[in-house]
């Protein structure tokens, strides 16, 4: 796995087939002839079973041991999905082309022709991008077309959350509090509303310096480059109900997923994408009834 990335979302069946083949082969071939064999002075032997007889096991089932380097990357590359993408460079193309996947967090994308051969680079994202995706990015890695690289370039912002962290963690990360575990709502709101592949870290935040009388409160936030979302440690209260806490940390997955807009040059934290997809919680209108409630009260207690 050196010098390649690999995609993280590669189907478990898949792999299981590919690394298993072999083996559920090679044990049905000896389970076969050790009917056949066995046998000797008293016993009788086994009767011949047909190779068309003999039932594999499924691949899926078979157990396997996946064994990382130390250090990183620790993902996988679908390697079908990498060879589709390199097959659509030559067509494009027609000279030979090496493809290598990556899991850069700023150069997404780069080629160059060396000896008539085109040497690329891709992030992992796009080798399960929709096709008019990886269209566009044939174009752009063949022609620098200016069509294709607006096409790859909305695509990159609306997957940034599967670009990884640029800087680490610069605080402990810390989710059991008195009240809340955070790291249990996480991975609650993660199953509902993402599908368990939201992979941002979270944490409790630091109490702010005392500020009297306190006019603004931020009760969570999202960093892109730490991949981190902090929640202000107010909420952890018995009297904070825990759908509302649990929609706090959906609103800042959402900023994980969902990419800031432009208007008028102006940066947009809540574009109408985002705003949608929040109306999408389940306890949304409870919990902004809530909030609106029992603001001062949050307020006191920062």
């Amino acid at each position: 796995m050196t010098g390649q990335m690999v995609f993280p979302f590669a189907h478990p069946p898949y792999l299981a087939q590919g690394l298993g083949g072999t083996r559920a082969r090679s044990t049905s071939e000896s389970s076969a002839g050790r009917l056949t064999r066995r046998g000797g002075k008293g016993t009788a032997l086994a009767p011949r079973v047909s190779p068309a007889a003999i039932r594999l096991p499924d691949p899926r089932a078979l157990p396997f041991e996946i064994r990382f380097p130390p250090g990183y990357p620790r993902i996988f590359v679908h390697e079908g999905a990498r060879q589709a993408m390199a097959r659509r460079l030559e067509l494009a193309t027609r000279c030979p082309v090496l493809l290598s996947v990556t899991d850069n967090f700023r150069e997404m994308l780069s080629s160059s022709r060396e000896g008539g051969v085109l040497r690329a680079r891709v992030h992992h994202m796009f080798l399960d991008a929709p096709a008019p995706v990886q269209e566009a990015l044939v174009r752009y890695l063949v022609d620098q077309d200016r069509e294709g690289s607006l096409v790859v370039g909305q695509y990159i912002d609306q997957n940034g959350y599967r670009i990884r962290a640029c800087r680490p963690v610069s605080t402990p990360v810390r989710t059991q509090g008195k009240t809340h575990d955070l790291l249990q709502l996480y991975q609650k709101v993660n199953h509902t509303y993402f599908g368990g592949t939201m992979d941002a870290l979270i944490t409790w935040g630091r109490r702010g310096k005392a500020q009297k009388p306190r006019r603004t409160i931020k009760l969570g936030s999202y960093s892109a480059v730490e991949r981190l979302i902090r929640i202000h440690p107010a909420l952890d209260r018995p009297w904070v109900p825990r759908y509302f806490v649990s929609y706090v940390i959906y609103h800042e997955m959402l900023h994980h997923v969902i990419p800031c807009g432009q208007e008028h040059g102006r940066r947009i934290l809540h574009p109408p994408e985002f705003l949608a997809r929040e109306r999408m919680f389940r306890h949304f209108e409870r919990a902004i009834a809530w909030e609106k409630a029992h603001v001062s009260r949050l307020l006191r207690a920062a």
